[in-house]
């Protein structure tokens, strides 16, 4: 482990279950919080910026970052057929800086944090699996039916399967996204961050 070990935490949670919302009002309330950029091999969206949202690569790009350890944990989405990773050049040059990185990513992402960079992780729940079907349902309607259950199906494992792991679990409930925020930044001050 680093001696840098209360630099990163994790925000994990279901697709949906206000994870930038929350990361972009923790960032804009504490100057010394940046995002962590994950490498990914899907392909950029209108209105992204590559080293801002992810840093873009092809799969052979992927490939050759990660053969120069360059991307520290990586996961493989079947569904999408996308892989993701912990890019090192990017959390490295922001822990540099002495930073808290905010890291939004998978339980296995989560575990490698924690054991290599002392992160806190944090796991954001809805308050029940039927509200966050309808949050899910209403931002994004142009899933098909298919679509929608398998990503259901990825959230009700997250919740019951993955959650549990992580260090804290804070309940993000529709409207209250200013008390949830409240409750992770008093979570970094209970666990010795700079904030």
């Amino acid at each position: 482990m680093t001696t840098m070990s209360k630099q990163v935490v994790v925000l994990a949670g279901p697709s949906g279950s206000g994870k930038n919302a929350i990361m972009r009002a923790i960032m804009a309330a504490h100057p010394n919080c940046v995002r962590l950029v994950t490498a990914t091999t899907r392909q950029i969206r209108p209105g992204e910026e590559s080293g801002v949202d992810h840093y873009f690569m092809t799969m052979e790009q992927f490939d050759q970052e990660a053969a120069q350890e360059n991307i520290l944990e990586q996961r493989y989405v079947p569904h999408l057929d996308t892989h993701y990773g912990i890019y090192k050049p990017d959390l490295e040059k922001k822990l540099a800086t002495g930073k808290i990185v905010l890291a939004e990513i998978d339980i296995s992402g989560a575990r490698y944090l924690k054991e290599q960079y002392g992160a806190t992780t944090i796991f954001l729940m809805p308050e029940s699996v039927e509200q966050f079907r309808g949050r899910l349902r209403a931002r994004n309607p142009e899933w098909s039916d298919e679509e929608f259950e398998t990503r259901m199906k990825i959230t009700e494992e997250e919740m019951h399967v993955h959650a549990p792991q992580y260090d804290y679990r804070v309940v993000n409930a529709d409207g209250l996204l200013p008390q949830t925020v409240t409750e992770i930044v008093e979570i970094m001050h209970k666990e010795g961050y700079p904030i």
